[in-house]
């Protein structure tokens, strides 16, 4: 395995310090670093796109996985730490300076990246929502991303628990998350106030006649108003009423009760030609 000078090092050498303003919180255990290169599978020759990378703690993790890695970071503080770690890793690591909620990714890359990120948390949850409302099949392998634990609880969460929202309907109606590794605080430099984790997303085939933007026009009205009753908070969206009857789906149910298939079936019943 290559010898790179200790991170904090190099963090001191260009006088770095984590941005509260870009979101940035720091990770400096190397064991714990690779533990997250881990959960995608083995990245030998594998193309990464990493979110954020800040000083490259994760980056690192990940071209000593074998990793080739293409890394997108807005603070161009962080750019010369980031071109000197590609000089122990040579053709492995391409920085772009840039946004990434901005830059084209996808045609950044030959074939189906992994994303993996510890993801600024201001920018975390808009990203994963621009990944997951993309063309499917997506342009992406994976997803390994580090949440507010909030978040990714949010992400997982099932029909009738606390955590069930339009995240968890949008997330699994056509791929198959978990959460891979909780993340203490007290791991990052500064510590965050809450806690993290690490969530690992897969791609699966979506459901036959299924349009996003009906499922999403549905789920947007029924959590819109999720204490309501799904015969008025479904009032609005033209057909929902009639869709819920022809499913025998009780009108009387709340959102948070609604399972993610049902969400789907309704979805898919609205889109049915008249």
């Amino acid at each position: 395995m290559t010898t790179l000078p200790p991170l904090r090092d190099v963090i001191a050498k260009y006088g770095l310090s984590a941005s509260k303003a870009l979101g940035q919180n720091f990770l400096f255990d190397g064991q714990l670093l690779g533990r997250i290169a881990k959960v995608p599978g083995d990245l030998a020759g594998a193309e990464v796109f990493e979110v954020g990378p800040g000083p490259g703690g994760l980056t690192r993790a990940l071209l000593q996985a074998g990793a080739k890695v293409t890394a997108v970071e807005r603070d161009r503080r962080c750019i010369p730490a980031l071109e000197e770690l590609g000089t122990y890793f040579p053709d492995q690591l391409r920085v772009i300076e840039g946004d990434a909620l901005e830059v084209d990714a996808p045609a950044l890359f030959a074939a189906k990246p992994h994303v993996v990120a510890n993801l600024p948390y201001n920018v975390g949850t808009a990203l994963l929502i621009g990944w997951l409302s993309a063309e499917w099949q997506p342009w992406w392998a994976s997803l390994t991303l580090m949440f507010q634990k909030e978040v990714a609880e949010r992400i997982v969460a099932q029909a009738g628990t606390e955590h069930y929202g339009r995240l968890a309907v949008l997330a699994q109606w056509r791929s198959t998350p978990r959460i891979a590794m909780n993340v203490h605080r007290s791991a990052f430099t500064p510590p965050p106030k809450v806690m993290s984790a690490v969530v690992h997303v897969v791609p699966i085939e979506p459901p036959a006649g299924v349009q996003l933007r009906l499922l999403e026009a549905v789920t947007a009205a029924a959590f819109g108003q999720r204490r309501k009753m799904l015969r008025q908070s479904l009032k609005p969206v033209p057909g929902a009423l009639a869709a819920l009857e022809t499913l025998g789906i009780d009108a009387s149910r709340r959102a948070e009760t609604v399972s993610v298939a049902e969400f789907v079936a309704i979805a898919r019943e609205l889109g049915r030609p008249a």
